[in-house]
């Protein structure tokens, strides 16, 4: 990797790291929002998304010190719609979700063929993405349904 890629790369994953930092505020923000009957399950998958992000953002930032950069201190987007019921959150989370996987897309075509350590830590990271992408989908389904909740596909 060049001079000139190694800089994109390090650039891509602090854009990563802020990604997941916004996801962890965001999730936690969720969980303090939830009432209702189903709160207990729903706030501890939301707390476990919130745990699991901020882990996501310390590899992204381990990856940015391997390559000899600086991990940001910024954090990525926080708006909301300001909605709380259940399904407003899990809508937001799916397009938190969608714009994480498309960075770690990004990711994955910058180091394609120039760093086997950063290509397979992409497709990890796009694997676990996609599941969770899959996992919220799900939960935005009808009981019953079958059919994927409809989304437009990830921009890569």
């Amino acid at each position: 990797m060049n001079d000139n890629e190694k800089r994109l790369t390090i650039d891509a994953l602090n854009h990563i790291m802020e990604l997941e930092l916004a996801g962890v505020v965001r999730y936690t923000h969720y969980s303090l929002m939830v009432y209702g009957y189903g709160r207990i399950p729903i706030v501890s998958w939301l707390k476990d998304n919130a745990l699991e992000g901020l882990g996501h953002a310390h590899k992204a930032g381990e990856m940015v010190t391997l390559l000899g950069g600086h991990p940001s201190l910024k954090i990525g987007p926080l708006l909301e719609t300001a909605q709380h019921d259940i399904g407003d959150i899990l809508r937001e989370s799916l397009e938190l979700e969608r714009t994480a996987l498309a960075a770690y897309y990004n990711l994955f075509k910058m180091t394609e063929g120039r760093s086997i350590l950063l290509e397979e830590y992409a497709r990890e990271m796009i694997v676990l993405e996609e599941l969770h992408l899959d996992e919220v989908n799900k939960m935005l389904r009808r009981p019953g349904d079958i059919e994927p909740f409809e989304i437009e596909p990830v921009k890569v």
